[in-house]
């Protein structure tokens, strides 16, 4: 029984709390407040729409921490991506 072969593999994958937050939040926001992914005359604002969204999955993925295998979706659903897609959503909406 080797314990050194156990340490040296992948990590257990842990949840983010920030990033489950996120994405509770907007799932949350975007329910009870629709009206905040639309534009000043009532339509619907599909980029900042968009963006929430994106936010709010890359949020749900990370936060339960689920790591994607292919690199390009790891990337699209990281942490980092939840904070840019808000970003994104936070210039969108004071533009």
């Amino acid at each position: 029984m080797s314990t050194g072969a156990a340490a040296a593999g992948p990590q257990a994958p842990r949840m983010h709390l920030a990033s489950l937050a996120a994405g509770l939040a907007i799932m949350v926001g975007g329910t009870l407040y629709p009206a905040l992914m639309s534009d000043a005359t009532g339509k619907a604002d599909h980029a900042l729409a968009s963006a929430l969204f994106w936010a709010m999955s890359a949020g749900f993925v990370h936060g339960v921490g689920f790591v994607p295998r292919w690199r390009l979706w790891r990337w699209l659903f990281s942490g980092w991506a939840c904070v840019a897609a808000l970003v994104v959503a936070a210039i969108l909406r004071l533009a």
